[in-house]
């Protein structure tokens, strides 16, 4: 199943941000430990530049495991995530269009 995920981020994390970046990365990369696949993700952006938060569409195998992901993040469990929302996608959701993951894909 894929997922749209989005996260609002509490104001003023800059620092916090730019702290836990890598790990942050890092968990992307591994899909959580293998619990989802980020196929593409990236900062939201307040209109005066700053950032919002982020997001990412996810293929999990269920809501919960997309929403495992999303509250082991490393800027989830810092504290800088204020709100996550998953919203399902159709099964006409073209994932097949997004050629380069960022999550690194076993097997």
């Amino acid at each position: 199943m894929f997922f749209l995920m989005t996260c609002e981020h509490h104001p003023n994390k800059d620092a916090a941000r730019d702290e836990h970046r890598p790990k942050h990365r890092e968990w992307v990369r591994s899909g959580g430990d293998g619990v989802a696949v980020v196929l593409v993700g990236s900062a939201t952006l307040n209109d005066d530049g700053t950032t919002r938060g982020n997001f990412g569409i996810l293929e999990a195998e269920s809501l919960e495991k997309a929403m495992a992901f999303a509250e082991g993040d490393p800027f989830a469990k810092a504290g800088i995530v204020k709100v996550i929302s998953m919203t399902p996608l159709p099964d006409t959701f073209q994932a097949h269009r997004i050629s380069d993951p960022m999550t690194v894909r076993q097997g």
